[in-house]
């Protein structure tokens, strides 16, 4: 009897499992969302309907073929079809989908100004907002955020785009073009049985396409920054940039004029490099690549900010300030939840701020230390610092994931090896471990405490509702509050009434003290926004009043009942 035959070793030219797997999972990710907008397009758009069809063909082919073809050659060619067929999607998606949202019309907007030649930073454009499905940015000082805030590279892509519509439809087109060129280049860069994977993050489940048709300007950051990550740590190596190194300088340059999400990544990125390339060339050497990075980086972002430089520059360094020095109100799933949803409220709210940028200094001082440990998670250790920011969305996690990838698969901890690490004379004794480890928690303490001043700190002002007027069964027309301040200092709140983990619109104060005295009680009535307030018929819809306060941050808020606000059940 002969014995059962076993595995059959592979080919020679066969594709490793893995790849096959990583084929198969990019070309999986390709089915979320598709169903939804086949569904939009067979009601009016049967062209894209057909061609989003022909893609789900492609999805099943691809995944059959995935596992069954025999050589390495022929998963690459695979590879280039689920990449083609992310773009067909990644494209119908935003030709049914192309308004956008708040970031997409300011940056149309900008863009639109800088063709006119007038002012693009501190010039608020209200009107821009009168949609309702563009989203407002509240700030603690009871106003919202309608001017510009970023860098203006983006709006300077979009010029090309005006035509494309009205709205902010030029900013979609230009920032979708921008990120499908991204994904082409980072697949064309990854060695090839990981190219699926770029396809995966960048075109694939659907979350960066959709800030695609957003049109945030982080994307054009992300796509500028791929080429720099890529093999990040070899940038410099013998003491040449060369012209591939000389172009990526730029790119990274360009990347911190397209968005502020680069800056916090560009530090890492430039101590990693010095500390690689000390390591090889020594403290001097090092310096030399360091500077001659930084100098074609720091020259690319002048140039793409030089005519506003010169046209206006009060507004447009405020500008590009502005998410450090705007004041919006609380956002976000970092730790402003407890203050948000737990405590009811704090009257530190300054101290999140406050922690974010100790822990971001925190972060960057231990990367220094232990680089050889530390170096692959340049591109990940930044955005730690978000979660204890008062705007802490999950946005400026998941924006730069791609980078993430791209760093995973080509910066080994093995490029570290040789790197510098400053170890001065008290961390190099008989008790290093010890010294080390109180160097991490001096360095950390800080960011910690400011954290534990924020979260425990206590709502300033007690509200209660005393009436509620109604213009209908299903809708608010005014407030009357009763507000004590608990605090030691006078208070000017803003309130609005919400209903979701949202915030909504300030409500308008019609009769009462603006600004609370220390330890004193106000009677206040407020009007809802636009005359009325919408009431959901939902009985377990929970409302919250929230009050904010500018100088100092602080918030406070009330469970309110539907019995509160004169509803039944």
């Amino acid at each position: 009897m002969s014995a059962a035959p076993g595995p059959r070793a592979d080919a020679p030219g066969a594709p490793a499992q893995w790849h096959r797997v990583l084929t198969l999972l990019a070309d999986v990710s390709l089915f979320i969302g598709t169903r939804t907008v086949w569904t939009q397009a067979a009601t009016h758009r049967l062209v894209l309907a057909a061609v989003i069809s022909v893609c789900y063909a492609a999805i099943l082919v691809t995944g059959v073929l995935a596992l069954t073809v025999r050589r390495a050659r022929s998963l690459a060619r695979l590879d280039l079809v689920v990449l083609v067929t992310a773009i067909a999607l990644v494209l119908c998606t935003w030709a049914l989908n192309h308004a956008g949202g708040d970031e997409a019309v300011l940056s149309t907007q900008a863009a639109r100004e800088i063709m006119n030649g007038h002012q693009v930073y501190d010039n608020p454009w209200p009107w821009l907002f009168r949609d309702p499905s563009v989203a407002l940015t509240p700030t603690t000082d009871g106003g919202y955020d309608f001017t510009y805030g970023y860098p203006p590279l983006t709006p300077l892509l979009i010029l090309p785009f005006l035509w494309v519509g009205h709205g902010g439809i030029p900013a979609t087109a230009a920032v979708t073009v921008v990120l499908v060129v991204g994904a082409v280049l980072m697949w064309r860069l990854l060695p090839v049985p990981w190219r699926s994977a770029a396809t995966m993050v960048l075109l694939g489940f659907g979350f960066l396409p959709m800030y695609a048709r957003q049109g945030y300007p982080a994307i054009v950051g992300l796509v500028l920054l791929v080429p720099v990550v890529v093999r990040w740590p070899r940038l410099g190596a013998g003491g040449r940039l060369g012209a591939s190194g000389i172009a990526r300088a730029a790119c990274l340059g360009a990347a911190c004029a397209a968005q502020q999400l680069p800056w916090f990544v560009t530090p890492f990125l430039l101590a990693g490099i010095y500390a690689v390339r000390r390591g090889e060339l020594g403290g001097r050497e090092a310096a030399r690549v360091v500077l001659r990075i930084t100098g074609i980086a720091v020259l690319t972002w002048l140039l793409i900010n030089a005519y506003l430089i010169v046209t206006e520059p009060g507004p447009w360094i405020r500008g590009i300030a502005l998410p450090l020095t705007q004041g919006a109100v609380l956002h976000g799933q970092g730790l402003v939840g407890i203050s948000l949803y737990f405590t009811h409220g704090s009257d530190r709210l300054d101290w999140y701020g406050h922690a974010s940028m100790l822990l971001a200094a925190a972060l960057l001082a231990l990367f220094v230390l232990f680089v050889r440990r530390l170096g692959p998670a340049a591109t990940v250790l930044p955005w730690l610092a978000f979660y204890l920011a008062t705007r802490s969305q999950d946005g400026y996690y998941l924006l730069m994931t791609p980078l993430w990838l791209a760093a995973a698969i080509t910066t080994p901890l093995a490029e570290f090896s040789g790197a510098w690490q400053p170890r001065p004379r008290w961390l190099t004794g008989p008790r290093r471990k010890q010294a080390l480890a109180a160097a991490v928690v001096v360095l950390v303490l800080p960011a910690l405490v400011s954290a534990t001043l924020a979260v425990t700190g206590r709502p300033p002002l007690r509200m209660g509702i005393a009436k509620a007027r109604h213009d209908s069964a299903h809708s608010l027309s005014a407030l009357t509050l009763q507000v004590t301040n608990s605090g030691g200092s006078a208070l000017t709140p803003h309130y609005m009434l919400t209903t979701g983990q949202g915030m909504s619109k300030w409500w308008s104060l019609t009769h009462g003290p603006a600004t609370i005295p220390a330890h004193s009680t106000a009677t206040v009535v407020l009007r809802a926004p636009d005359g009325s307030f919408p009431l959901p018929p939902k009985d377990s819809t929970r409302f919250r009043l929230r009050a904010f306060t500018a100088t100092p941050q602080t918030l406070s808020t009330k469970d309110v009942t539907r019995a509160e606000l004169g509803l039944k059940g």
